[in-house]
């Protein structure tokens, strides 16, 4: 799977949020503005950027971007150690997002992390692993992550949903500290906007074989990047560092967009955290 983000998305949503100009940016970088603005909206630059210099105007890791750049990606196992996992990704709008189906080995129960565009392919898995979908944990409420709410409703009436929205009923709504069972998996949340006013991170741990926790993160942190926060730019990363960072490294990071990360790869080489 594709990045979510470019070298080109990660200085655009830079510059956005420091409110700059691209003839500014350009300039601290030793290109021209031409050059610059293809650069922003291909992820291809045609000259020698100074990256430090960028770095240093847009508050990003100059050495992590030039990485980026160079075609880093994530190396996060797809997966692989987390049997009872499985990434699903629907496209609508323009756009692909990705939903997370996780289930207990024993009982069979599950949960669904957002629902993306379509709720079929979450159905036709648990049908074929013969699960009984009791959860449904929102990360936030951007339409793409929750267009398949009624579809899911209909399939499992019983389903508990769970979100951060204020908007939602109250029997919705995370109480601090809850944690849920699902099995001899537990999952529990950790507030993190920026990116969306109602922003959470789920946590999964109990997993066979002392895998590695789990962080549902919707759109809060992509592999090398950041969901756009706009003038949240601040309180995302603050977020982000104390609530997705400050987890294991070995952590595995399922975003809302893009492949599969770690928290040591993130802290290791996305921009946006020098």
């Amino acid at each position: 799977m594709p990045l979510e983000d470019h070298a080109g998305d990660v200085l655009a949503k830079s510059r956005a949020s420091a409110n700059l100009r691209a003839a500014d940016v350009a300039l601290a970088a030793g290109l021209s503005v031409e050059n610059y603005t293809h650069w922003e909206k291909t992820g291809q630059c045609g000259g020698a950027p100074d990256y430090t210099a960028l770095g240093r105007l847009l508050d990003l890791d100059g050495a992590k971007l030039e990485r980026l750049a160079g075609g880093w990606e994530p190396n996060a196992e797809d997966g692989g150690r987390w049997r009872q996992l499985r990434m699903i990704s629907t496209s609508g709008s323009g756009m692909t997002v990705n939903c997370f189906l996780v289930w207990d080995e024993a009982t069979r129960a599950a949960a669904l992390f957002d629902t993306g565009w379509d709720g079929a392919p979450a159905f036709k898995l648990a049908d074929e692993h013969g699960l009984d979908l009791k959860h449904l944990f929102i990360t936030h409420s951007h339409t793409d992550h929750i267009a398949a709410i009624p579809d899911v409703r209909a399939r499992f009436p019983g389903v508990e949903i769970h979100s951060n929205s204020r908007n939602a009923p109250r029997t919705q709504h995370l109480a601090p500290g809850a944690e849920f069972s699902l099995g001899s998996l537990r999952v529990a949340w950790r507030d993190t906007p920026g990116h969306a006013e109602d922003g959470v991170t789920y946590v999964i741990t109990g997993w066979p074989d002392n895998a590695p926790p789990v962080a549902v993160v919707g759109d809060a942190v992509f592999a090398g990047s950041i969901g756009g926060p706009k003038q949240f730019a601040a309180l995302a990363k603050r977020k982000i560092r104390e609530q997705i960072f400050s987890l294991p490294p070995d952590t595995l990071i399922c975003p809302g967009h893009g492949p599969f990360t770690t928290v040591g790869q993130e802290l290791a080489n996305n921009p946006f955290f020098p």
